[in-house]
């Protein structure tokens, strides 16, 4: 979305007008309260208006969203059937970007349909009977919908793939390629995201016409409204490391990332009596909607969740992010830490790395091009060294020649009376007892 003006914010830079825009997108503006472009949106928008393709990079949280819409929203016709197919890799981000496109064109009347897996299968089909303008959905519900012969791309105009790096991914690519293949009239396309790595780029570019591409990152993928830090931590403290940053800090909403213990550490943080939820790709979508509900209304102060919340979900007043786990993909990071210092605020990230995650965090501090800062908060959990961590830690011993054993410096406890009689010990070895001949029945 875009971004509102803050008090302290001098009225300078570019405005809406400049761009073209016509006056009924221009009155949705003035109602949402947005009275400037952000940089992507005054980059992006004008090339779309021209019908190039477009391939847009800017940080999380700069309202891409509208870059995409607003062009969408001038260029279609009430009444003329679907026009504009917006692809997501998550069925969270597609609920979020259908309520975005919703607020953006409710002057214009057009139709609106998100369709996703995991809900209503005839609700969707009796929608896009209705004959929507635009469709927002995930490629699997997608491509079920082509198959049933009720989805039909013959008359898109624009097509767009949001969090394109994660769409064109080894899991998505074949069915991208089979969707947009289905696209018969010439259509416009417009991919953005904020990481594109060079393989996507190319890739990205194969269902493209000579595209424009617009980066607006500044070499900075992170938003520098928030303050990342990273403390390292022991395998087996990170929970407790975890309550007691939860307890100490007090955030105002924060969310837990973590690979696949979300269940777990969730169930822990509630037997420590912390108000949490946990969302991950095991729950049904009528319960991630209510946990999403729940912790957008803040009746949940903390969101234990997977990468699967990463992507593009817009949830304002999240004071703080926290890696439980190290991404091993280094673009995982800067989708997870831009939930938060969104439209101009600040932030707080804090990374837990353990000693085996040490290359995974200097992955990430060469991507976002910055080093992270080692802190030592009150609330972390130090384990005392063990004994070869001591022993490694000591100096080497200082030396003092051959060393004899302690045994040796001892004489020799001899009995007098047997040295009367000329009896002297003989040194029995432990092979002794083979010398003399043994005897075997038989």
């Amino acid at each position: 979305m875009p971004r509102k003006n803050s008090a302290a914010e001098p009225e300078t830079g570019p405005t809406w007008e400049q761009l073209g825009l016509s006056p009924v997108s221009l009155a949705a503006l003035r109602r949402l309260g947005f009275e400037r472009p952000t940089d992507i949106q005054y980059e992006l928008i004008p090339h779309a208006l021209r019908g190039r393709d477009c391939l847009g990079q800017a940080r999380t949280g700069t309202g891409k969203t509208a870059a995409f819409t607003l062009p969408m929203l001038e260029k279609f016709t009430r009444g003329a059937g679907i026009q504009g197919l917006v692809l997501v890799p998550t069925r969270e981000l597609a609920l979020q970007v259908d309520e975005h496109v919703r607020l953006l064109g409710a002057e214009s009347r057009f139709k609106i349909v998100a369709v996703l897996g995991g809900r209503g299968l005839k609700e969707q089909i009796a929608a896009l009977r209705g004959e929507p303008e635009i469709v927002v959905g995930t490629p699997g519900r997608v491509l079920d919908l082509m198959h049933r012969k009720v989805l039909s791309l013959a008359k898109i105009k624009i097509a767009v793939l949001d969090e394109v790096d994660r769409m064109l991914d080894i899991g998505f690519r074949d069915d991208i390629r089979r969707i947009l293949r289905a696209v018969e009239a010439p259509h416009q396309t417009i991919f953005v995201s904020a990481t594109i790595d060079e393989e996507i780029e190319k890739l990205a570019k194969s269902f493209m016409h000579e595209p424009v591409e617009v980066n607006v990152s500044q070499d900075m993928l992170t938003v520098e409204g928030v303050e990342q830090n990273f403390v390292s931590v022991h395998p087996e403290d990170k929970f407790h490391t975890l309550v007691g940053l939860l307890k100490h800090e007090a955030p105002t909403l924060v969310i837990v990332f973590t690979k696949y213990k979300a269940h777990r550490v969730a169930q822990g943080l509630r037997r420590e009596g912390i108000n949490c939820k946990e969302i991950h790709g095991d729950l049904v979508q009528h319960r991630r909607e209510r946990v999403m509900k729940s912790f957008r209304a803040q009746q949940t102060r903390v969101l234990v969740a997977t990468d699967l919340a990463a992507r593009g979900l817009d949830v304002m007043d999240i004071s703080h992010i926290v890696n439980y786990d190290v991404p091993a993909d280094p673009s995982g990071y800067v989708h997870r830490i831009g939930r938060t210092a969104r439209m101009g605020k600040t932030g707080c990230a804090i990374t837990f790395v353990t000693p085996d995650e040490g290359r995974f965090l200097t992955e990430v501090e060469k991507l976002i091009n910055k080093e992270l800062r080692c802190f030592d908060p009150p609330w972390l959990i130090k384990r005392a060294p063990s004994a070869a961590q001591l022993a490694a830690a000591a100096p080497p011993p200082a030396e003092t020649g051959p060393v004899t054993a302690e045994r040796y410096k001892v004489p020799r406890q001899r009995d007098e009376a047997l040295d009367a009689i000329g009896l002297r010990p003989v040194r029995r070895t432990l092979g002794s007892r083979f010398r003399s001949r043994r005897r075997f029945r038989r």
